[in-house]
């Protein structure tokens, strides 16, 4: 079955449905119509420009400008972890330890998938590399956002039982160990409903996408599969560097906590 493309008309119709709940937004006065109508824009030139540029590097196949690209969407999504952060860490590291844990979790993941997994030849074909990328990056973002606020929020509301545990001679790790576990639990849960329901309550993107192309369902399922697992490795992988790093940016060089560090 081959592809049913979508005309101006067809995408207006979905559009309209937006300004639609826009406006019931606006009836019912609750605020959010011009944030929803801001988004809509947002996503609309993001995704249309992102369509343009990755049909270029499909006919390009080259590595610096595949590059290029990779190191924007992870400079983005370092930006949106910090962004999401109530308590955010000063200077460089408030966006450096999103940006640096996803490097070394999405992108070592993503390698591994396209080498070790899927075989791709060449591996840094833009068909595979960039929506493999850009689905790691998303889920892993919302991971370590979900998981650095929760380690800064519990840190600062537990500032007392931390600074009474050093000072009973407790090392910095031990003193803040309960509060990271929690941070990563906080970080893992969503990645982890989202597998418990895949296939019974929602039907995951990348499989809907696939079945819309027109490849076999069991083809999508296992595609679908092996992005869940990707997906899930990475976010755990990046939740632990993240919480790691920033635990320990919490504590200065005499084990002492340092919430000035936040703000």
């Amino acid at each position: 079955m081959s592809l049913i493309k979508l005309g101006p008309w067809d995408l207006s119709l979905a559009a309209s449905l937006v300004l639609l709940l826009a406006l019931m937004s606006w009836r019912l006065r609750l605020g959010v119509e011009w944030r929803l109508l801001i988004a809509a824009a947002r996503s609309t030139v993001q995704l249309v420009l992102l369509g343009l540029v990755l049909k270029v590097l499909f006919e390009l196949e080259s590595l610096p400008w595949i590059a290029t690209l990779a190191l924007f969407m992870l400079t983005v999504a370092g930006w949106e972890v910090m962004a999401r952060q109530k308590r955010r860490y000063r200077g460089p590291w408030g966006m450096g330890i999103g940006t640096l844990s996803m490097f070394i979790s999405s992108f070592s993941i993503t390698l591994l998938a396209l080498i070790v997994v899927i075989r791709v030849e060449p591996w840094y074909q833009p068909q595979y590399l960039i929506p493999l990328l850009g689905m790691l990056l998303g889920n892993t973002m919302t991971g370590i956002a979900i998981a650095l606020d929760s380690l800064t929020r519990h840190a600062c509301e537990g500032r007392g039982r931390i600074e009474a545990q050093l000072v009973l001679g407790a090392d910095w790790d031990i003193a803040i160990a309960e509060i990271r576990r929690d941070a990563l639990r906080s970080g893992l849960i969503p990645i982890v409903n989202a597998m418990a329901t895949a296939g019974i309550v929602s039907l995951p993107g990348m499989m809907t996408g696939q079945i819309l192309a027109g490849s076999p369902p069991m083809e999508a399922a296992k595609y679908q599969l092996m992005i869940m697992f990707l997906i899930t490795a990475g976010t755990g992988l990046g939740s632990v560097a993240a919480v790691w790093i920033g635990s320990r940016r919490l504590f200065d060089e005499r084990q002492r906590l340092r919430l000035d560090r936040l703000r």
